[in-house]
């Protein structure tokens, strides 16, 4: 009972290069879900009764990071600044008594996995009500792939590639900025990064819609004033599938997904194929599954049925 009464309160905990997301296992959605950085004030206090503080994290750090400079402690699935990681975890795990239970990436350098080791107990846990298939997660900062049959991940056949979410803001702020709007501060690049989200998405086909006049979409700025989006939308997340479009000679994740699966056993490829695991938040920009589809039904096999889902629960089996 007491093992029950524990297992019933473990917490999940997970700490992405974007985002912080924590909660108990078992739960529909997070108790708690933030942005990954670290805000410190960037002008000096004239008034009595200004805002106080010297490190804001959370939902504070959200709210005013007009006023703050914010710096991500992760930068490509990896922690670089262990010092600011500390302390979201302390402000994460000061909210509530909770037992650890964190993800770490599967394919981080080994010389980051101590330092983890040391701070949490670290496991990770996904749950679709399947034991097998192979997980493509992109998040902020890295995208991996992870066959797993049976409940065992193959080692081997695990793959990442340093391109992700944040470096498709990047290249949407240089795509705004060749239309004549400035995202200059660390607080305006959240603001990149929110446009990116609700107004992006992946076409099925980047060429033809290059060569037709792509129907502007309108994005309210914090200031009132309004943006139009062009090409830009679709442009962004292409870089997803071609780094190429910023010089990374890196495959794209359709091509490091048929390659992850090309290594493992012969005998387990057709199953892999089948059940594509989607998590990570650049896996929500729209037609991202589709575009998926149509180019990995190019490297495979022609009478490989192939299929994908995005993963809905976290810490829970």
């Amino acid at each position: 009972d007491m093992v029950s009464d524990l297992w019933d309160n473990e917490a999940a905990v997970i700490g992405g290069s974007g985002v912080i997301k924590a909660g108990f296992a078992g739960d529909q959605i997070p108790k708690y879900c933030f942005p990954n950085y670290v805000g410190r004030p960037k002008h000096v206090r004239v008034m009595a009764g200004a805002l106080e503080g010297d490190l804001f994290i959370g939902p504070k750090a959200e709210e005013h990071r007009g006023l703050l400079s914010v710096r991500y402690p992760m930068e490509h699935g990896i922690v670089t600044d262990w010092n600011d990681m500390e302390r979201i975890w302390q402000y994460v795990y000061s909210k509530e008594q909770l037992q650890t239970f964190s993800e770490e990436v599967s394919s981080s350098p080994p010389l980051s996995r101590p330092h983890t080791s040391f701070i949490l107990c670290c496991s990770q846990r996904y749950a679709t009500g399947r034991t097998t298939g192979v997980v493509l997660d992109s998040g902020d900062g890295v995208t991996h792939v992870v066959p797993i049959y049976e409940g065992f991940a193959i080692p081997h056949s695990i793959m990442r590639v340093d391109i992700a979410g944040r470096d498709v803001s990047r290249y949407l702020r240089l795509l705004l900025r060749k239309e004549g709007y400035n995202f200059n501060t660390s607080a305006e690049f959240e603001v990149v990064r929110t446009i990116k989200e609700r107004a992006c998405y992946l076409s099925l086909n980047p060429q033809k819609d290059e060569t037709l006049e792509t129907e502007k979409a309108q994005y309210v700025l914090p200031d009132g004033s309004t943006l139009n989006i062009g090409p830009a939308r679709f442009r962004a997340p292409e870089l997803l599938f071609r780094p190429d479009l910023i010089g990374d000679e890196s495959s794209g994740i359709h091509e490091v997904l048929a390659y992850a699966i090309q290594k493992s056993d012969m005998d387990l490829r057709r199953t892999l194929f089948s059940t594509i695991v989607l998590c990570g938040g650049s896996t929500l920009i729209k037609g991202f599954g589709e575009r998926l589809l149509t180019e990995v039904k190019k490297l495979a096999p022609k009478d490989v049925k192939i299929k994908w889902l995005h993963l809905g629960v976290v810490g829970h089996l």
